[in-house]
């Protein structure tokens, strides 16, 4: 059986149009290079076609990338050594541009986070650091997304995670906070002791004038005590007491 060569031919190109459908998802991009040279535009989503060996494809994709920073040593502006590690969020925007201006634009936006995070948090004291880290998330942020816009890369959030302090620094900043609390302890107690002092005061300045006050307090005291215990309690009679009986005791008796 003779096979024409037209036949094997067309079977030939419809295989090699097969092979050169390509499908890119939703999130992805495909940079094409044509005889080495960059198309001016990305391709996809969806279905493209790349005419192998002409054409060379680079998927990159457009979701945000998580990337941890590891850990590193930090001397802040008052001499603290410590180590801090962060998060950073980014996403290609450019796929063009992050594949042809850096060679792996994962590792090198790792790198420029790491020295950035060194060189701005050496600029600040310890105390900035552990009390202005959203300022300092949004320094890092900026300088960051500066320096990646070459490269067609958006960083859009950074995030300090840990500060690891030294164990000496750890205990020194445990006595300062407890010196804190017993300061702030001290200071209600005597603002307390204020306050009661006062209204002593307040109470005694009603007694002077009303010498009769302090014999209805000492009753009312009795009445108190003795719903209370059940034991027979003696107590010293006063004479003001006994004179405004007197006085109750003559006004209620008949005139003859």
């Amino acid at each position: 059986m003779n096979v024409s060569p037209f036949a094997i031919f067309g079977l030939i190109l419809v295989l090699y149009l097969i092979s050169s459908i390509k499908i890119l998802n939703e999130y992805e991009r495909g940079v094409i290079f044509r005889l080495g040279k960059l198309l001016p535009h990305s391709k996809g989503p969806g279905v493209i076609l790349v005419f192998a060996p002409i054409d060379r494809i680079v998927r990159v994709s457009l979701r945000t990338i998580v990337m941890d920073v590891p850990p590193q040593d930090v001397i802040t502006r008052d001499n603290v050594s410590l180590k801090v590690n962060a998060v950073v969020y980014f996403r290609v925007m450019e796929p063009g541009r992050a594949i042809v201006e850096v060679e792996n634009f994962h590792y090198a936006t790792s790198q420029l986070a790491q020295t950035t995070l060194r060189s701005v948090l050496g600029q600040v004291e310890l105390d900035g650091l552990l009390s202005e880290r959203e300022r300092l998330n949004q320094d890092l942020q900026g300088i960051l997304d500066q320096n990646t816009d070459a490269w067609g890369i958006k960083v859009s959030s950074v995030e300090i995670k840990h500060v690891d302090l030294p164990p000496d620094m750890q205990r020194a900043m445990a006595r300062q906070a407890e010196a804190e609390r017993e300061k702030r302890a001290k200071i209600i107690h005597a603002e307390g002791e204020f306050t009661a002092s006062k209204q002593l005061s307040q109470a005694a300045a009603v007694l002077a004038v009303e010498p009769n006050a302090i014999t209805l307090r000492y009753l009312q005291t009795l009445t108190e005590i003795a719903s209370e215990k059940n034991s027979t309690i003696v107590f010293p009679l006063p004479v003001e007491l006994l004179n405004i009986v007197r006085k109750v005791s003559g006004a209620s008796e008949p005139s003859t």
